[in-house]
């Protein structure tokens, strides 16, 4: 299959914005670039696969988002609303610096996309416990939880500040019998991870049904079957039936790796879902919204316990008080 990838640039300060424009647009699943260093490599290994684009014209500083929708019929009317609605965003005063919000699509094949992003994807060593080595690679773990990840279209390789982050607090914070709730799992990193550290059960619940699928896949890549794991697709947002099977229980441990608005919508599910003595780890806030997710959490009744910084990127730990 062919997949249109539709990039659209903005500012460091803008990501968010055009994340959540993109989610307005039914797009919930998104990949944030921020470097030129990522573009540039991005660039010289995909760039034999642009046919709607001169490649060129990504070579920039800015940063970006990217989306990817399937090319079929009905999403070929899809783009041209999404070009649509960001030009009509550049026309909104949102008190942020967007910068062009140029949008550049291009179309490429599944396997060339599936293929050529492993060049970038190596053995990472997270805490003290965890280490997260992509599938197709064999290293000597010296120890810790081995986590072999292949996050196809869903994301999350471990990689990102984001998820480093996260990943980093399960380190510090998992303990044999814990159970573990991950809002917007994506790839599964962040729940597959918890159970290898020693957690006896965790829930994923992502909005995108390809992410239902990959999780379940990476999961049974690293040994963990259905009696630990179970992965929902759906909006917990809307779907109140969703919430009320996510809250029949509680979780020694929330994660939430999404974008700040998101986990401000989502407080009240995690204040209900959280154990007495339980932690919420949450990151994919930018800086500049930083205050929005802590003034959030505080007024559902959770203490910060610590923010972590990793460039432009912070990670909350938060406990119910």
């Amino acid at each position: 299959m062919k997949w249109f990838e539709i990039t659209v640039f903005t500012t460091q300060e803008g990501l968010e914005a055009v994340a959540a424009r993109f989610d307005a647009l039914g797009i919930a699943q998104v990949q944030m670039e921020e470097s030129r260093e990522s573009i540039a490599a991005f660039l010289e290994s995909t760039a034999k696969y642009w046919d709607f684009a001169d490649a060129k014209e990504l070579a920039s500083d800015e940063p970006c988002v990217k989306a990817y929708l399937a090319d079929v019929p009905e999403n070929r009317g899809r783009i041209e609303e999404i070009e649509a609605s960001f030009a009509a965003l550049r026309g909104e005063d949102v008190g942020l610096d967007l910068g062009s919000l140029r949008v550049v699509t291009g179309l490429r094949d599944e396997e060339d996309w599936a293929n050529n992003w492993k060049l970038y994807y190596k053995p990472l060593p997270i805490g003290d416990r965890l280490m997260v080595c992509p599938s197709w690679e064999k290293v000597d773990a010296k120890g810790r939880a081995l986590l072999s990840m292949d996050p196809g279209m869903a994301f999350g390789t471990g990689t990102h500040h984001t998820t480093r982050m996260c990943l980093g607090c399960l380190d510090e914070l998992v303990r044999e019998g814990d159970t573990v709730l991950d809002l917007g799992c994506g790839s599964g990193i962040l729940s597959i991870a918890a159970l290898l550290l020693g957690a006896k059960a965790a829930i994923g619940v992502d909005i995108d049904p390809m992410a239902e699928k990959i999780a379940r896949e990476n999961a049974q890549r690293n040994g963990i079957g259905a009696d630990s794991y179970t992965v929902y697709a759906g909006d917990v947002l809307t779907d109140a039936a969703l919430r009320e099977t996510l809250a029949r229980q509680q979780y020694d441990i929330v994660t939430a790796n999404i974008v700040a608005d998101v986990i401000i919508a989502l407080c009240p599910l995690v204040k209900q879902t959280l154990k007495a003595d339980g932690v919420l780890i949450t990151s994919g806030i930018i800086a500049d919204r930083l205050e929005d997710v802590t003034a959030a959490l505080t007024e559902n009744g959770l203490a910060i316990l610590a923010v972590y910084s990793s460039e432009d990127w912070r990670a909350i730990k938060a406990k119910l008080v």
